[in-house]
């Protein structure tokens, strides 16, 4: 499986499609990933973007949640409302769909922000923004959510 850990700065044009930096092009070929799931982020004001093998997985998981339980129905409706399957084009490029492009209030420079098995999109003046202000509380929740665990063991 796919790690993404860097941040990479691009543009998107007029027309919402994004060319993907030719460093995040070399990490995807070793997968010959060419589709993607793409939707608003569940924290924060930016879009996610699922290779195929996260989307199936968080999907497997959520597709057994017991649909007759409100909270889950209505999970379910809001986690993929909006979800976009994109295509990688020969330009290296993906189309934003216009909704999830205002959703996430993209403009035209933009930050592509590794997170794991997936990436986000954001604006980048949102991004900075973001970081900007989470520096402060940031040596306060890494203690809280990686202060136990325990890096010796596997």
């Amino acid at each position: 499986m796919m790690n993404f850990y860097e941040t990479y700065e691009c543009k998107i044009d007029d027309k919402g499609r994004l060319k993907f930096p030719s460093a995040l092009m070399k990490a995807l070929k070793i997968t010959e990933e060419k589709t993607f799931v793409i939707k608003r982020a569940v924290h924060q004001n930016c879009l996610e973007v699922y290779p195929a093998e996260p989307w199936k997985k968080i999907m497997s998981k959520i597709g057994g949640l017991n649909r007759f339980v409100k909270k889950n129905a209505d999970f379910i409706r809001l986690f993929t409302a909006g979800v976009k399957s994109v295509e990688l084009d020969s330009s290296d490029r993906i189309q934003i769909p216009k909704d999830l492009k205002l959703h996430a209030q993209l403009c035209k420079d933009i930050v592509i922000s590794g997170a794991g098995d997936i990436f986000e999109i954001w604006d980048k003046a949102a991004f900075e923004n973001f970081i900007s202000t989470s520096e402060s509380s940031f040596s306060s929740l890494a203690e809280e959510v990686m202060g136990d665990i325990d890096f010796e063991t596997e």
